[in-house]
């Protein structure tokens, strides 16, 4: 079993904005997110990316929950 990684970086999943389908999974680092936020006010979510489902990109939104 593997063990659980420490530190700032968080797996999420990426879920489509139009049908709310589970595309992707990857991971960021919190901290430079909220220092984004900070400094210029931009975040980096919702990405566009492509979506199988709706067969065009669409913005990608963070899903906490892994499927």
């Amino acid at each position: 079993m593997a063990k659980k990684k420490k530190g700032p970086r968080q797996v999420i999943g990426l879920k489509c904005g139009e049908c709310s389908s589970f595309n992707y999974v990857s991971e960021y680092n919190k901290n430079n997110e909220q220092l984004k936020e900070q400094a210029n006010s931009e975040k980096t979510f919702p990405l566009n990316k492509f979506c199988n489902v709706c067969r065009k990109h669409t913005p990608h939104t963070i899903s906490k929950k892994l499927k």
